[in-house]
């Protein structure tokens, strides 16, 4: 039988780059290639598409070690670095419309042109893609409409679920539409801050506490993540948010001054019916899990499943499940808890619509303790994927 033909898509220009390599090179190592034909397909910090041979050098640990500090796929494992891709020509194109039947028109062009011919040779050809792909242009929506206009199965949330599971301040509107419990939070616009500080300021002790986090509204892997203590730390934690991001959320810290949220994780699996795994908690070794903690200090435990009574962890489960679906996921989502560890009272934080995916992720590990292997785990998000366009296939485009 033919082997399908999975395009790992890795890299980007987010900045949880070299998070995606990680990610990546697991999927690459890990999936059944007697069943599988694998493409990987890299792009660049700037970029730029490079070829399969490229990118598979890269994935298979031909790294140029050039970081002073190595990036760890999590605790308590660590992996070997990962660079960054090398920059140069692009060589891959990306892909385009493969069928009539999708409603959208092929690209047509001047085939006689020795650059069509070219181009047609460098183009993806590939049955499903597997977007490893965190932050940026990779989780929140960009990629996903450029495989939906190419008429290209592939794995994870939609457009619409990437887009606004990536926007913190969007997402939130929808988990307070669907009833969940989220914490209380305010959100400013850079230009606001950097025209009017003091008022901006104003406005967010008016309606916040201290402590609170300060957070682009769409990043992932706790980039640009501050913990502002009192007014001396907020102005430059904001500051620091708006490097990646014109809309800024800021939230009212769990658990007071005194006592530190328990932050609890819980993957689900699915598309129509979704369900979860069991329930993780994190004990970062830093004040909070930020990035430093997930990928470069040692010391955080991940703990399987979670300290939980059994309502607490059926509780956690339907959140997430509720949540997944209160913005439109599909395939695969990691969703995030803070629990006040005085009143027990559990906060929905925030949803990954593609959550760091090595071996030892929080993500593939709460489904390995749940009874799904990781290699597993990979076939049943590229059936998923699958099954998902699919269905999409029978929508009409026209009358």
């Amino acid at each position: 039988m033919k082997k399908l033909r999975v395009g790992i898509l890795f890299g980007g220009r987010s900045g949880e780059h070299d998070v995606s390599l990680l990610s990546a090179a697991s999927v690459f190592s890990a999936i059944d290639k007697t069943r599988y034909e694998v493409v990987p397909i890299g792009i660049t910090k700037e970029g730029h598409w490079v070829t399969a041979a490229d990118a598979e050098r890269l994935l298979k640990g031909q790294f140029a070690h050039h970081q002073e500090r190595h990036l760890r796929a999590g605790d308590p494992e660590t992996t070997a670095g990962a660079a960054v891709l090398a920059s140069g020509q692009a060589v891959v194109v990306p892909p385009e419309p493969r069928t009539s039947g999708s409603g959208l028109a092929p690209f047509q062009t001047d085939t006689s042109s020795s650059l069509a011919r070219r181009a047609a040779d460098r183009a993806i050809d590939v049955d499903v893609v597997f977007p490893v792909l965190h932050g940026t242009f990779g989780e929140d929506g960009t990629i996903q409409g450029l495989l939906e206009l190419a008429d290209l199965p592939y794995v994870g949330a939609g457009v619409l679920g990437s887009a606004a599971g990536m926007d913190k301040d969007i997402m939130k509107s929808l988990f307070r539409a669907a009833g969940l419990p989220i914490v209380r939070h305010v959100t400013i616009l850079r230009p606001l801050w950097q025209s009017d500080p003091k008022k901006t300021r104003r406005l967010v002790e008016s309606r916040l506490k201290y402590p609170v986090f300060v957070k682009p509204a769409n990043l992932g892997s706790s980039v640009g993540i501050s913990k502002a203590r009192d007014g001396k730390d907020l102005g430059p934690a904001i500051e620091e948010a708006a490097k990646f991001d014109r809309k800024i959320v800021i939230e009212q810290g769990v658990g007071g001054r005194r006592r530190k949220a328990r932050e609890i994780e819980c993957s689900v699996l699915g598309n129509d019916q979704p369900v979860a795994s069991v329930p993780g908690e994190i004990v970062p070794a830093k004040e909070f899990y930020d990035y430093d903690a997930k990928y470069l200090d040692e010391g955080s435990q991940l703990i399987i499943p979670a300290k939980l009574t059994k309502t607490e962890t059926k509780k956690v489960q339907r959140l997430a499940v509720a949540a997944f679906q209160a913005v439109d996921c599909s395939g695969l989502a990691r969703v995030d808890f803070l629990m006040d560890p005085t009143t027990r009272r559990i906060y929905l934080n925030e949803i990954n619509t593609m959550p760091g995916f090595t071996s030892i992720s929080m993500y593939p590990k709460l489904w390995a303790a749940s009874g799904l292997s990781y290699p597993a785990l990979i076939e049943r998000l590229i059936e998923l994927g699958l099954e998902r366009h699919a269905d999409k296939k029978k929508n009409q485009y026209s009358r």
